[in-house]
């Protein structure tokens, strides 16, 4: 009996409805479930030892992309929104702290597991051949989820009670623009 790989055929990112944008709590929300399908698909990479060049590319253009405008959106747009109308018992300082630290170490390990995964993708060889890729690729999928978790936890719910309409509608014009898209009048 041949051992099938354990890649779910369908196995994607969604993309997330454009009207969501009008709710930004909930658009991020469904961002952060679109970063752990990422994960699977990366741990099928590392834990097959086949090429599949979609899935590669798949994860090559998130974390070029997506990643680097989901940072945009909380640096800039949620992170200052949540200091400015947290209460003292929130502890919202403490919790964006260890999210930006993730933010900034972030930067360096995707930048090397892109190289990585281009040089694999150029080679046509599954990222799982390479061990320093492998161990960058588990660690970032460990560090996203509890990243992930953390803001689906507690900075959703604290952002859900304590932003104000104006807040949130200014969220969405912003997360709105940085996609090139202008929020419509309703």
């Amino acid at each position: 009996m041949t051992h099938m790989p354990d890649f779910e055929p369908e196995l994607g990112i969604e993309s997330i409805p454009e009207a969501l944008i009008s709710e930004p709590l909930n658009w991020l929300f469904a961002e952060h479930y679109r970063h752990r399908q990422l994960c699977k698909i990366i741990e099928g990479l590392v834990r097959n030892g086949i090429y599949d060049e979609d899935r590669l590319t798949l994860v090559i253009e998130f974390l070029q992309h997506d990643l680097p405008l989901h940072v945009l959106d909380e640096e800039e747009d949620l992170f200052p929104l949540l200091r400015r109308r947290a209460q003292p018992e929130d502890d919202v300082e403490r919790i964006l702290g260890i999210l930006a630290s993730d933010h900034r170490a972030d930067q360096e390990r995707v930048c090397n597991i892109l190289v990585g995964l281009e040089q694999a993708k150029a080679a046509r060889k599954p990222p799982s051949f390479d061990a320093n890729l492998r161990a960058l690729l588990t660690e970032f999928v460990g560090l996203e989820r509890r990243h992930v978790a953390l803001e689906n936890a507690i900075v959703i719910p604290i952002a859900r009670l304590r932003l104000k309409a104006e807040d949130l509608e200014s969220l969405s014009e912003r997360l709105a623009a940085r996609r090139g898209k202008v929020m419509g009048s309703q």
